[in-house]
């Protein structure tokens, strides 16, 4: 068994943070931001660092050492990325893979969350000391900015799908939300947490953890509070949209009759509406996974054709990433930094895994509990049973791989997983956004549909 030194000092001039898909090398006491993470670097491969250095590096001249990185964190962004595109390229031939397509958890529901936890958890590793509050605060905007622009990029509408060699989006029907924008809000609101919202005690048990935060889980909670009076509270009124049925045919209007409170299904929701005010329902995504529901599809859980009786709502816009639900993806990110604060502030493995243990059962017990009390598990609208059961099982993995990884040294079998997570942010960009096979079938023989990806059978 191999034994991991879990802490090491921060470097204070580099304080990087690294984010859910970055390529960069992440440490305990270091990390890279996934929008710096373009950039490569070369990963610092330690497989067994001790406590105390050996006499003979005591007596040898200091030397700037780069520290040790949590390898365990490398590995499970790597997995998350794997599950990640597995879901995009089988989802639609299993349906345990793809999306839910309303309530209920399948395997694709789990990777925005486990992003989002692993950005947290980076946090805490990234602002464990701080020289200036103002210009780590102001470093963590343009990080977030930068995200946030590569976002609209990428999802916006720009690229177009595969078998489509043209591009470029009108701006008046320009996606604004996307994966990629729900992370930079979720970590510029943790970055300023773990910034401003700490105390200056010192830890030394489970309790004395909390009081240090205290403020933070304030947050938390006001976040939730927030979302669920505005999910429950706030009144949706009657609504329209326009979709064009054949290409040559004007516009047909479609009226979806709601007027009530506290709705969530996906026609008369809060989450739905917000974006429907304040984005504009030309900027939201077109192709909703209620689409899928057998009230909507004759080849349900699948996309498919209308049935005869199908709702006014099933073909209206409605944004997976949008603005409401978001913001219960801050909790999600939130969760995570608590788990990052235990391995800055516990060294010892035993202590390290009980406290994760601990909110990791209070979390997957609560949102089971709320799920069979009638607050749905739903990855659209991002529920709160959703939330704590999703970060619980984040909680669950992550302990998993630390055993494997950190604690028993077994890296050999995880190091195509490792490699994945330090070059995440490229392995989205190029496989998950389509960038690639995009860029493939630009090459091509006499016609466009003579390329490399039709000779292979992708894409076809």
């Amino acid at each position: 068994m191999a034994s991991y030194e879990a802490i090491k000092n921060f470097d204070d001039e580099e304080d990087d943070v690294e984010m859910a898909l970055p390529h960069s090398q992440i440490s305990e006491s270091r990390s890279l931001t996934i929008s710096s993470a373009i950039a490569q670097t070369t990963p610092l491969h330690i497989h067994n660092v001790q406590e105390q250095p050996s006499t003979s590096s005591r007596n040898q001249p200091h030397t700037l050492t780069k520290p040790p990185r949590l390898v365990s964190l490398d590995v499970f962004r790597g997995l998350t990325v794997a599950l990640m595109i597995l879901v995009d390229d089988a989802g639609g031939l299993i349906p345990a893979l793809n999306h839910s397509p309303w309530n209920g958890l399948t395997l694709a529901d789990y990777v925005m969350p486990f992003f989002l936890f692993i950005v947290g958890v980076s946090l805490a590793l990234t602002y464990k000391k701080l020289s200036c509050r103002v210009d780590a605060s102001r470093k963590a905007g343009l990080r977030a900015l930068k995200l946030l622009v590569l976002g609209l990029f990428l999802q916006g509408g720009y690229f177009h799908r595969v078998n489509d060699l043209t591009y470029g989006v009108d701006i008046k029907q320009i996606r604004w939300m996307g994966i990629l924008q729900r992370i930079a809000l979720a970590y510029l609101v943790a970055a300023l947490c773990e910034i401003w919202l700490k105390s200056d005690d010192s830890v030394n048990s489970g309790p004395s953890l909390l009081r240090k935060y205290r403020y933070q889980w304030v947050v938390a909670f006001m976040i939730s509070f927030l979302y669920l009076c505005l999910l429950y509270g706030l009144y949706v009124p009657d609504w329209e949209y326009q979709i064009q049925t054949e290409p040559s045919s004007e516009p047909k209007t479609f009226s979806v009759k709601c007027g009530r409170r506290g709705d969530i299904g996906p026609a008369c929701n809060a989450v739905g509406m917000i974006d429907r005010t304040v984005l504009g329902i030309q900027h939201l995504y077109r192709r909703p996974i209620y689409a899928r529901m057998p009230e909507c599809s004759i080849n349900s859980p699948n996309y498919g054709p209308l049935p005869p009786d199908a709702p006014a709502w099933c073909q209206a816009p409605f944004d997976p990433e949008g603005l409401l639900s978001s913001v219960m993806a801050i909790v999600t990110c939130l969760v995570g930094l608590h788990y990052g604060h235990i391995i800055v502030h516990f060294k010892d493995h035993r202590v390290r895994i009980i406290y994760w243990m601990i909110p990791t059962s209070c979390l997957v017990v609560f949102g089971l509990a709320l799920d069979l009390f009638g607050m749905d598990i739903n990855k659209v609208l991002y529920s709160l049973s959703y939330t704590c059961v999703t970060a619980g099982a984040a909680g669950i993995l992550f302990v998993g791989i630390y055993l494997m990884v950190d604690v028993c040294g077994y890296r050999r079998m995880t190091i195509f997983m490792e490699w994945m997570g330090m070059h995440a942010l490229m392995i989205y960009i190029l496989a998950a956004c389509n960038v690639f096979p995009i860029f493939l079938q630009g090459f091509y023989w006499g016609s466009p549909r003579n390329n490399i990806l039709k000779l292979i059978g992708v894409g076809s």
